[in-house]
């Protein structure tokens, strides 16, 4: 290979080495029957309903315990289809490279995205490469869009929340923002965090089986598990009780978000599945999840009900109430 151990800006320029880094590093990761070949485009074919996503990643940095940004944008976008009753199919995968970005990283990252697609069932066939200036791209930048087809017969959405219906939390939460923040830092406590980065095709896929009783799904990213619940409940008529202790908190979550002040229901995942389902369905909900090795540790957190509409509360640790709100400020910035 003949890339050097940087990239150049000359590697975006759309020329020689535009072409040397797209034929021996990038293509070689992705070519196959879906991707036989190197064109402007790539046909595909959707039997049914189909549902498209987009997402960037900036996480900085860009290899963390758990994980890197390669893995996280496949699985990402892969989620987003996911919770929305989808079976991901195809990927595309954009590249934003920053002018003197090591090669050999490039290459893990590709390779880990590879690898991330393989373990999802899904097929990355077609992308993009920009380089940008020194000091100009935070590193690596990665875009991706994702296709997937619809499960015939479901329909998820916050509407189809009832009074008396019941919250579903997959996994233990807080451990990718925090992951990411004490490897960004340097912090002592990195050696005992790392990422929950995964899959949820295989726990949505389970949960399908409920039909009509499973109301609606969610992947609690950005602003974590507080985010979606009052992304659920908001302009509803109905609102939300949840139980503060019902979340599970895996213990170096619960000592770094202490020691650090956070709350960890406001803190990032990845591999976190929230569900609403009809009250009926609680326990088959629970056997389908904890069936799965993601879902071992899925829980009750909560319910829905008639009573203050729109609003989230919380019954505290302590057995006091109050109002878990939308995150407010710059928490955790660059963190997916």
């Amino acid at each position: 290979m003949s890339l050097g151990p940087r990239i150049t800006l000359e590697h975006g320029s759309g020329g020689a080495l535009s072409r040397e880094l797209t034929e021996q590093l990038i293509y070689p990761c992705f070519r196959g029957p879906e991707y036989p070949e190197l064109a402007d485009s790539t046909a595909f074919a959707l039997d049914g309903r189909g549902l498209f996503t987009t997402d960037t990643y900036v996480v900085d940095p860009p290899f963390f315990p758990g994980g890197d940004i390669g893995r996280l944008a496949v699985f990402g976008t892969c989620n987003d289809l996911a919770v929305c009753g989808a079976t991901p199919l195809y990927l595309s995968l954009g590249l934003v490279i920053e002018e003197g970005f090591a090669t050999a990283d490039l290459e893990k990252i590709l390779r880990s995205a590879r690898a991330a697609a393989d373990e999802a069932g899904v097929r990355i066939i077609t992308g993009d490469t920009k380089v940008v200036p020194s000091g100009k791209g935070g590193g690596i930048f990665l875009n991706t869009a994702g296709v997937g087809r619809a499960r015939p017969g479901l329909t998820l959405s916050p509407a189809r929340l009832r009074a008396g219906d019941r919250l579903l939390v997959s996994a233990g939460i807080g451990s990718h923002g925090l992951a990411i923040l004490a490897a960004r830092e340097s912090l002592s406590i990195a050696s005992s965090l790392s990422s929950d980065c995964a899959c949820l095709y295989p726990l949505c896929e389970a949960l399908a089986g409920l039909g009509l009783d499973l109301r609606w799904m969610r992947d609690a990213t950005r602003g974590g598990v507080a985010a979606v619940l009052n992304e659920l409940v908001r302009g509803s008529d109905c609102g939300l009780e949840a139980e503060e202790e019902a979340f599970p908190v895996e213990g170096p979550v619960a000592a770094a978000a202490d020691l650090l002040g956070l709350n960890p229901l406001e803190i990032a995942n990845e591999g976190v599945l929230v569900a609403a389902v009809a009250a009926p369905a609680l326990e088959r909900a629970l056997r389908l999840l904890r069936a799965q090795p993601l879902g071992s540790r899925a829980c009750c957190v909560g319910q829905a009900t008639a009573e203050h509409p729109g609003r989230v509360m919380l019954r505290t640790a302590i057995g006091g109430r109050r109002i878990l709100d939308l995150p407010r400020g710059l928490l955790l910035p660059r963190i997916c």
